[in-house]
Parts: structure tokens; sequence; C-alpha cells
């Protein structure tokens, strides 16, 4: 999950709101409604989704096969042929790929160590973007983002500066937004006060010895300095030395730009019984952070729409058969360094923006979904209603108002995509979020199966839909 956007911050950061009457169709006959007779196929997915295995299988196989999949590593482009492999295995009738291309950042090595009377080691990841370097110098805390931004220009001269903001727990994740700012912002705020290099409290809630990586980025015209993270007890253990008097650090990294890349977003499709023109999108993004095996961020999120595509591909006239639509599957390029998959996939299906008829993006971890709501206009309420009917036997509530589209949909949002949102319980995501303990064993199989079952009905329905959910064209696009 790319911390330049954070699902907490969407509404007010993006200025896009469930509930926000999206662009209407030119020419919307009557309200969207959904017949009886999906409602009891959506029944029917609903009980086949809890009960796969599927998607905890999906799971397994590209944290394991795989592994970790840096953006434009040799393991990117494993990951690729494997998702094209896996869309096959499982029966969609479409599979290919599209091109993205980006900047491509390596990382080779990583250590920080005090000097002095106190020496010690301490464990620190550089932040995504980061440029090489190797910096002694005195380090100087402060406890925010805001305090840093404070200083006099050109006061920390040959300084690390230290940033040590303590995240907030949260089930829909909130407390992110401050930390992520720190990583985003961090850096070019040492720039302007003239520090040789920055480090920071890791944005994330566990007491671990485990660093959370992440992108950062650096303002024009400014010359990147060195940037990492310490892991939380590591943050702790600084302010502990700081405490007993000045304190030295030398940071060393070796990582930074190298050239570009072109990866590919993965899409499978299952195709519509009367419109497979229109589609309902549904998603993850196939890359990860290369320190853990990125379980929850975001095979998982891979693995469910893929079991959750796949399960209505199945489904024979017995059981209602397959939708008038279609649902398209993408496994999305280069999500944490910027967004690079949604980006390339916005800007190739823009023209044909009407015919996407919702979009739905599972990148918030493997934890039970709790929530639904959507950007769906008032003419589309009682499809709204219809849907949140259907998911409440998973425990789910309808939420209107509230939250805000997965990140790789966002460039498409902008341009006027309708979204849905399937909110994950993340009260303990940001424990594992581009950490080494992001692995496979913390996927709880019985969690991923009610991801899966929400899902299906999800885009079951909205492909059975008559009528729309609000996607068009944005003025002056």
């Amino acid at each position: 999950m790319s911390r330049f956007v954070t699902r907490s911050a969407l509404a007010t950061s993006l200025l896009i709101t469930a509930g926000a009457a999206a662009p209407a169709f030119a020419a919307q006959p009557g309200p969207t409604v959904i017949p009886d007779s999906a409602m009891a196929t959506a029944a029917t997915l609903r009980e086949q989704g809890l009960a796969s295995d599927l998607a905890y299988r999906v799971t397994e196989s590209l944290t394991t096969e795989i592994g970790p999949r840096l953006a434009g590593s040799e393991a990117d482009a494993r990951a690729v042929a494997w998702a094209v492999a896996k869309f096959k295995e499982l029966g969609y009738d479409k599979v290919w790929t599209e091109p993205v291309t980006f900047p491509k950042w390596e990382r080779r090595s990583e250590s920080a160590r005090v000097l002095g009377p106190h020496a010690q080691p301490l464990t620190i990841t550089a932040l995504g973007g980061s440029p090489a370097g190797t910096v002694e110098g005195e380090v100087v805390r402060f406890a925010d983002l805001a305090a840093l931004e404070a200083v006099p220009a050109g006061s920390l001269a040959g300084k690390i500066a230290f940033v040590d903001y303590k995240m907030e727990r949260a089930r829909d994740g909130s407390g992110y937004g401050p930390g992520s700012r720190v990583r985003s912002g961090g850096p070019s705020a040492a720039i302007r006060a003239g520090a040789a290099a920055f480090i920071m409290r890791s944005a994330g809630t566990d007491s671990h010895r485990m660093p959370h990586t992440g992108i950062t980025r650096f303002d024009e015209g400014l010359t990147p300095i060195p940037a990492a993270a310490l892991s939380v007890p590591d943050a702790e253990q600084l302010t502990r030395l700081l405490a007993l008097g000045p304190t030295r650090l030398q940071l060393a990294l070796d990582c930074g730009w190298d050239g570009e890349y072109t990866s590919q977003n993965v899409i499978g499709q299952i195709d519509g019984s009367e419109r497979p023109e229109e589609v309902v999108v549904i998603g993850g993004h196939l890359d990860s952070w290369d320190l853990g095996t990125g379980a929850v961020d975001d095979a998982a999120g891979v693995g469910i729409t893929m079991a959750a595509g796949a399960l209505i591909g199945k489904l024979g006239k017995s059981d209602g058969g397959r939708p008038a639509r279609s649902i398209r599957v993408i496994a999305w390029a280069n999500e944490e360094q910027g967004l690079h998959g949604g980006r390339a996939y916005a800007e190739a299906h823009e023209e044909d923006i009407e015919l996407h008829v919702i979009g739905a993006e599972s990148d918030f971890g493997a934890g039970r979904i709790y929530g639904y709501s959507s950007s769906a206009p008032d003419y589309a309420a009682d499809a709204e209603r219809r849907i949140a009917e259907a998911l409440a036997p998973l425990g789910i509530e309808h939420l209107p108002g509230q939250g805000g589209p997965g990140p790789d949909l966002i460039p498409f949002v902008e341009k006027g995509l309708a979204w849905a949102r399937l909110a994950q319980d993340g009260t303990d995501y940001f424990d594992l979020h581009h950490t080494p303990d992001d692995t496979f064993d913390k996927i709880d199989p019985a969690a991923l199966a009610q991801n899966v079952a929400a899902y299906a009905v999800f885009a079951y329905l909205a492909a059975s839909a008559e009528g729309g959910f609000g996607s068009a064209p944005k003025q002056g696009e």
C-alpha cells in the first residue's frame, strides 16, 4: 500500500467522499436496480466464498514461489509471469498485460551505529527513493514533523535530523496519515534546515525490532540526502541515549535510482453473459517492498480478488449463471512507489470510463471486512442498499458517507470512476506493513475467506445491476 496516499486521508486530501454524487450517465433512464434473482445467486456465492480456501492458496503461492516483489527487480518480472499463469489456471476467459514504466530504485545495504561512549548498532532501513551515502553527525530529535519544519534554515548544518513521531493504532488506519507525512515530507524539511541526513521513527504500531520502509520524496530543487527509518524500539533507544547527552550517529546507505524499468499490469477477465464490454473492476497490487514477502501488502489482496473472480466464473445455470457484465481483476504494478500501475491503467482506459461500472481494491491487509460504502449517486441508492443487504450476513455494516477508494483506483476515480470500499479491519495492519515481518504465516484463512465472499457478492451484484453507479468523465476531462 503506497503511503503517498492513505485510506484515512482520502476524503480530505482528494476531496473524494462516499455519498458525494458522482457524475451521472448522460441519459440515466431511472433508478439502478438489482433483480431478486441476482440476490439469490449472491447468497450462493457468499456461502461458496466462506467455504473456499482458494484465496489462501493463491496468497501462499505468490509469497512462497516469488517472495518479495520490489518494483523493477528480477522478482517483479517473475511475479508478472506468475500472475498471467495463475489467471489462466483459474479459468479466466481473457488474460493480458499492459505496460507500466517507472524509475527503478534499488536497495543494496544499510546500517546505523551510535558512536562514542555508548557505541552500539541500531536497526534501520532505507526509505524508498533515498540516495546512497555515509554520514556521521550529531542527532537532533524532533517530536513531530511540524517541529522540524519550524527550525531556521541552515540550523542543522552537518547534523542528522530525527523525527520521533509515534503513530496511533486505529481500525480504519486513520493514524497512518500523520506517520506517512513524516516519511514523505521529513527529508525535504531536513534538507531546508541544512541536515546531512534524515531518520525517523518507523510509521508503524508494533513494538518489534522491525523497521518499516516506504517511499519518500524530495521537493523539486533540493539535493537529496540519505533518509531512513528506525524500528520503533531503536527509535525509543535513541531517544533515551539523547536524554543522556549529545549523541553522534553513523548512517550508511547503499541504495538509489538506476534508470527506468517497464513492468506490467496483469489483467484477468470473466466475461459477462450479456454486456461483456461493461466491466466491474476489482484487484490488488502485485508488487511489494523487499523486506518481507509482501503477504498482507498485498499478496492477500491479489489472492482475494483472483479467487472472487474465479468463483463468479464457475457459476453454472443452476446457480443463476454469470452476471450480465464482465468481472475484471487487475494485479496492478508498482503501487508502492507512487501508484504507477493505477496511473497507467487510468490513462490507457480514460476513453472508456463509462464502460467501467464501478471499482473496488483490496489493499489494506487480510483482516475481516467490517464496513461497506461507495460513491453511488442517489439514483443508485436502492442498488447500494441491496448490496449492503447481501453483505450483512458476513458481519459487514453499511457505512454510507465513509472512506474512499483503494489507492490504485484513485487516478481513475479522479477522472470519474465510481468506487466502492470494502473496509478491512486494520487494527494490526501497521504492525506488519512494509516490514520483514510481513510474511504468509500472518494470514488468517477464515478472515481471507470472508473477504472472498464479500468481494464475490459485491462484484456479482454490481455486474448484475440494471443501470449504473455513476461512472462518467468529469467535466474538463
